[in-house]
C-alpha cells in the first residue's frame, strides 16, 4: 500500500510483514470534502487488509486536528470494515482533549462483534 498526502494531512503505511496493516496519521485534515480522497483510499486499505487476512490499525495520536467532515469519513471506514469483516483498531492520544472527545463519541459504533477497538495511548 502507498502513503497518501492530501493537503496538510499525511497517511503513512507502516511496513509490516504480519499483524494488522498500520496507518499513521500526521498533520491536519481540514478539507471540506475529505471523503472524495479519503474514502477511495480507505476502500483500498480495507481490500488489501482483507486480501491478506489482516486487520487495519489507524493511529491518530500524531494528527494535529481533523474536522467533522473527516469524522464522517472515519465513520464510513468503520462501517465498511464491518461489512467486509475486517478488524479495525483506532488509536488516539487521550492527553489531547479534542481527540478524547472525538474518539469517545466514535466508541458508540462498537458492537459485540470484535471488529472495532478504540484505544488510547
Amino acid at each position: 500500500m502507498e502513503d497518501l498526502a492530501f493537503g496538510d494531512l499525511k497517511l503513512r503505511v507502516q511496513p509490516s510483514a504480519e499483524g494488522p496493516l498500520i496507518v499513521l496519521w500526521e498533520g491536519k485534515s481540514v478539507d471540506r470534502q475529505p471523503g472524495k480522497t479519503l474514502d477511495p483510499y480507505f476502500a483500498s486499505l480495507l481490500e488489501s487488509a482483507k486480501a491478506s487476512a489482516r486487520g487495519l490499525e489507524m493511529r491518530f495520536d500524531r494528527v494535529e486536528h481533523f474536522n467533522s467532515s473527516t469524522i464522517t469519513s472515519i465513520i464510513g471506514l468503520v462501517q465498511r470494515a464491518r461489512t467486509l469483516g475486517v478488524a479495525l483498531v483506532l488509536v488516539y492520544d487521550k492527553s489531547q482533549k479534542w481527540q478524547r472527545l472525538s474518539f469517545d463519541a466514535l466508541r458508540v459504533l462498537g458492537k459485540n462483534d470484535g471488529l472495532l477497538e478504540v484505544r488510547s495511548v
